[in-house]
């Protein structure tokens, strides 16, 4: 799914009229690594299970309605997708966090990546 089909997916919800704001995350394969090294490619493997617990846990924040997200494994080359997250609730001081906590926990325990350096 492309983030405009989460988007979509988000508008369905029967929950939706209570929705005020939809954040996105969009997480791509860099061109370097955070030590400056230049990156051809990651392998990317994903904890489903531990994912499943992140997106419940996040859809139990108060004012949040939906909670998707998709992630790409295998080998990605730079500037390919990784991840897509997609938060829906009610107002910025309830969506905000659990979008930038969901993607944090996603990359610190769901996602193992090994960067192919050139």
């Amino acid at each position: 799914m492309n983030l405009q089909d989460m988007v979509d997916k988000v508008k369905t919800s029967p929950d939706y009229r209570k929705v005020g704001m939809i954040l996105c995350h969009n997480g791509v394969v860099r061109g370097f690594s955070r030590s400056g090294e230049k990156v051809s490619a990651v392998e990317v493997q994903v904890d489903y299970k531990m994912l499943d617990e992140l997106i419940k846990k996040a859809k139990s924040h108060p004012g949040i309605v939906e909670v998707l997200v998709e992630i790409d494994e295998g080998l990605l080359k730079v500037g390919e997708d990784i991840m897509r997250v997609c938060v829906a609730g009610d107002i910025r001081p309830n969506v905000f966090p659990v979008l930038e906590e969901l993607v944090n926990r996603i990359k610190s325990g769901v996602l193992k990546k090994e960067e192919e350096i050139v």
